[in-house]
């Protein structure tokens, strides 16, 4: 029942993302977009690193809704661009964003390099904020949750507005390809051919990406570590 479900907003206005988290989440789970509570511009993203823009749009939506939230930010670090376009991925091509524009630039500056220089990794990081106090960090420790890659939850984080902040991360391996290849997906999708696959990310289907894909293994964690809360 939809009663039983546990709401989060998903603090971010790219309804492609939330399709993407609702597969993983799964059914007891429900989404909800700042859209839907009445906020219909860009959640702000103003640092310089995926980790602080991830933190600061879910802090963001959680003083002005006070509703458990998550937020992702998400960048493709390619190495032989020295980790570009990284944090700037969203508005490679400048503003405002173009997700064709960003792909034509990546490919162009990779002209000339061999599709086996072309290494790359997508990098996506969650930022939760539930209701708490100080104490609940203490009595769920980080290396009390056990997540999916067998690694701890790295950061538990008493804010002081009586949230609680938790911070999960995965990554996606890959290459650049010499070319937009596929129609699904959104973003570098075209171009970005997971390690092990011959196919890019926007040749694969829903599911298949989520098994694979940088925002599915941070889903995992979160969702790993909200099936442990539930029966802690």
């Amino acid at each position: 029942m939809a009663d039983d479900k546990k709401t989060l907003v998903f603090a971010t206005a790219n309804r492609n993302k939330l399709i993407e988290a609702a597969g993983v989440l799964g059914e007891g789970f429900a989404l909800e977009l700042p859209a839907d509570l009445g906020y219909t511009n860009d959640v702000p993203e103003t640092h310089f690193t995926i980790r602080e823009n991830a933190i600061e749009k879910a802090q963001f939506v959680w003083e002005m809704f006070g509703k458990a939230c998550f937020a992702d930010d998400t960048g493709l670090e390619v190495d032989v661009l020295d980790g570009a376009p990284g944090v700037y991925s969203a508005r490679y091509a400048g503003e405002p964003k173009n997700p064709v524009r960003n792909v034509q630039k990546l490919l162009s500056e990779l002209e000339g390099i061999p599709f086996a220089e072309r290494t790359a990794r997508f990098r996506c990081v969650i930022a939760l904020i539930e209701p708490g106090e100080a104490g609940d960090c203490d009595s769920k420790p980080a290396e009390g949750i056990e997540l999916p890659d067998g690694s701890s939850l790295a950061d538990v984080i008493a804010l002081p507005d009586g949230g609680v902040l938790r911070v999960f991360e995965g990554t996606c391996e890959g290459h650049i390809s010499l070319e937009p290849q596929g129609e699904l997906g959104f973003g570098y999708d075209p171009v970005f051919v997971p390690e092990g696959m011959e196919k890019t990310m926007a040749m694969l289907t829903l599911d298949e990406k989520n098994a694979i894909s940088h925002r599915g293994h941070a889903l995992d964690k979160l969702v790993a570590y909200l099936r442990t809360e539930e029966v802690g």
